[in-house]
């Protein structure tokens, strides 16, 4: 084989290396699976997501809990008593009795309880929905990932390729004289570390394909290209005034400060007296007599040993602590905004000199090919040629990577990612539902409304 013909079909096979940079995220045939297919199925087979469902649909319970506090409370009682007396000898009587109950008047506690507890409610919603951002942008990591070690592997694989190519050549020129073994040599050495970097390759798109079953459920197929990546804010000083107003962990923060400063409240209303009624009937079995009682009571605390007060300042210390969780979440977001919008633009940048580099070593490398042919250039100039220029592609796919993901994340800070606003399409958990099926504290185990929560779950396609 000629050294013309051998240099001919390096530059093919690396035409084909350098497709490979476009081809890692140009578009696949119909039915590959989208970014968007990706986000839904994390959304959908969260295990996280459903824990934290449960944990709102608990917290909502204690809105019911506190409301029935306010509604009377209908008990029976059924008593049989043996007595030995030494008058009487061994008698036994047997009572039937209903109780009733009903507290009239506590200055405001239970209904401040009643508020709290639905602060609490909304800030757990915040916290869910903070949940929710942590699975929607692992999924985007995951699918990102999967393509970038995809787009390594092409690039390693075609390097194999292309060496080997090289290596048989060398050995070609060797057996005719033109190149000594040390050509020989350096083109074997170069193809192992090529193979070893292939190995490298795959382990980790095996890692990365591990990583986006964990997070939607199911190993990835083809992968579509990534979308456009989302619009943000137009400065990062509009990124934060959204992420003031939005962000879940802000929002959070903010409902558990209304919570604990309505707890100090009714922490002071226990102070006040309590005005309760009871009525209660009495049928003694035996003899046949009724008895029909009601009681109004009225009852306040003199002295509990300080306890009172211990609340009511353990109250405001939980408040104080509120408080300061609010400045340091304003504080937290401002910073992770500012991380995320520098990281974007440090992504962009690197993804123009990436580019750059990769077109400055194809000319490096074409350049080294044709003074090798002509013997101003040796083997481990070409070979080093190409290394630089696989080394620029992995960097530019990475910056290319990076950069969608900097985005994402950058929204995410913003508190914007979320199904609801990446427009899904498809139906999503509805946290008010459940909410409004308990929160007047309904006496079935099963309400209407929760048979209706049932079937939206199962539309999520969860029982």
């Amino acid at each position: 084989m000629g050294y013309r013909g051998m240099v001919l079909r390096m530059d093919g096979t690396w035409r084909r290396i350098a497709a490979a940079v476009v081809i890692g995220f140009a578009g696949l045939p119909a039915g590959a699976q989208t970014l968007t297919d990706t986000l839904i199925a994390a959304y959908r087979t969260s295990g996280l997501l459903e824990q934290n469902r449960a944990v709102l649909r608990a917290a909502d319970e204690d809105v019911a809990q506190a409301v029935a506090e306010l509604r009377p409370v209908l008990a029976y009682v059924a008593e049989t008593q043996w007595a030995d007396t030494p008058v009487a000898g061994d008698t036994t009587s047997t009572e039937l009795g209903l109780t009733a109950s009903l507290l009239l008047y506590d200055f405001g506690a239970s209904k401040l309880s009643i508020e709290a507890q639905k602060e609490t409610v909304l800030a757990t919603r915040e916290a869910l929905r903070g949940i929710e951002q942590q699975v929607l942008l692992r999924a985007v990591a995951a699918y990102l990932n999967v393509r970038r070690q995809n787009a390594f592997v092409g690039l390693q694989d075609n390097n194999v390729r292309v060496i080997t190519e090289q290596l048989r050549a060398a050995r070609d020129r060797f057996e005719v004289g033109e190149v000594t073994r040390t050509d020989v040599s350096i083109a074997e050495a170069r193809l192992a570390a090529a193979q070893s970097a292939h190995a490298a390759a795959q382990g980790a798109l095996a890692q990365s394909r591990e990583e986006y079953k964990a997070v939607t459920g199911a190993y990835p197929g083809r992968l579509a290209a990534p979308p456009a990546a989302p619009a943000t804010a137009a400065s990062v000083e509009a990124a934060r005034d959204v992420a003031r107003s939005r962000h879940p962990s802000i929002r959070q923060a903010q409902h558990e400060v209304a919570a604990t400063e309505i707890a100090v409240s009714a922490a002071q209303a226990a102070l006040r007296p309590t005005l309760s009624a009871t009525a209660r009937a009495l049928l003694d079995v035996d003899s046949g007599e009724d008895t029909e009682s009601v009681t109004l009571s009225l009852s306040g605390p003199i002295y509990q040993g300080g306890q009172i007060a211990s609340v009511i300042r353990q109250a405001q210390a939980r408040r104080d602590a509120a408080r300061g969780g609010l400045h340091t979440s304003v504080i937290g977001v401002e910073q992770d905004v500012g991380d995320a919008w520098a990281d974007v633009a440090v992504s962009r940048a690197t993804t123009e000199a990436s580019e750059k580099q990769v077109r400055a070593a194809r000319l490096a490398l074409r350049g080294a090919q044709e003074e090798l042919e002509v013997g101003s250039r040796t083997t481990l100039d070409v070979l080093d040629r190409e290394q630089e220029l696989l080394d620029a592609q992995t960097n530019l796919i990475s910056a290319q990577i990076d950069l969608i993901l900097a985005k994402f994340s950058l929204l995410s800070a913003m508190g914007l990612m979320t199904a609801d606003h990446l427009d899904l399409g498809i139906a999503t958990y509805d946290p008010a539902a459940y909410y409004n099926a308990v929160k007047n504290a309904p006496t079935v185990f099963v309400s209407p409304q929760g048979e209706r929560l049932d079937r939206v779950l199962k539309s999520l396609g969860r029982e």
